[in-house]
């Protein structure tokens, strides 16, 4: 673990930017790192694809409701557990995160801003309804009693790889309050983030003293942006990350580490 990673997070007032590489140990795989969900057969779901096929969406949640059963049982790993514990001793103060799994969350990180949304959460399109996704889940089960399916390779979003043929037969269920459209409370592609937390993130990284982004390539500008902002501002970055990432050229510290062991280190040297 760098001196120069320890010295930088002990002044405090460091705000954390993950991606998908802090949950591959949980079991999670990234898009381009070694684990990377990068040769999934089908492309990810797009907003524009999810309200206008109604096949197409039937297939996504016919994937989605096997994935959800993965990703419901994953654990936060020793990086969640690290990032947690230094926010516990008050050294980081806010943590944005690119992913959707909940992890952090359930590490303990209590000022969690999720930048893409929770996959465990299920909104109406139509009244805003927010639901449970086990609640969802438990109505699909009911709807879908005779359905089978066997799902491989799942990503980091809970879509899995599904035959066709048996996602074709999959039903959906709609909004039992007023019949609109049911879409998991993930940011899609060609979807924006919404302004709400567009705007905390950026208010986190003007306060900050330091940015520390873990696992992630930066090649989605949602994070990149938050980088570019903190740079702009003087503001001192470092990268923790397997692989190059789009910001290496701006970072005062790069380590091309684990995430699980070298934040382990750091939580036990900063956080005892």
């Amino acid at each position: 673990m760098s001196t120069d990673l320890a010295a930088l997070v002990g002044r405090g007032g460091v705000v954390v930017l993950s991606g998908a590489g802090i949950s591959t140990d949980s079991g999670i795989p990234d898009y381009r790192g070694p684990s990377g969900a990068q040769m999934r057969r089908h492309a990810p779901m797009t907003y524009e694809t999810f309200v206008g096929d109604a096949d197409a969406r039937r297939r996504y949640w016919a994937r989605g409701f096997l994935g959800w059963a993965h990703m419901a049982r994953t654990r936060p790993n020793a990086g969640h557990r690290a990032i947690a514990d230094l926010e516990r001793v008050g050294l980081v103060t806010d943590v944005v995160t690119q992913n959707v799994d909940g992890l952090h969350h359930a590490a303990g990180s209590r000022q969690v801003i999720d930048l893409h949304g929770r996959l465990d959460r299920v909104v109406c399109l139509r009244c805003g309804l927010t639901l449970s996704r086990e609640a969802v889940q438990g109505r699909l089960r009911a709807a879908n009693a005779g359905w089978a399916g066997t799902a491989t390779d799942v990503n980091p979003d809970g879509d899995v790889e599904l035959d066709d043929g048996a996602a074709d037969r999959f039903v959906v269920v709609d909004c039992e309050a007023c019949g609109g459209l049911l879409k998991p409370d993930v940011v899609y592609f060609g979807e924006r983030v919404p302004p709400a937390r567009v705007a905390a993130a950026a208010s986190a990284v003007d306060r900050a003293t330091s940015l520390l982004v873990v696992g992630s390539s930066l090649h989605v500008f949602s994070g990149r942006r938050l980088v570019l902002r903190a740079v702009s501002q003087g503001t001192a970055v470092a990268i923790v990350n397997l692989g190059p990432t789009r910001s290496d050229d701006v970072a005062q510290v790069r380590l091309d580490e684990p995430l699980g062991p070298t934040l382990s280190k750091l939580a036990d040297e900063l956080a005892a």
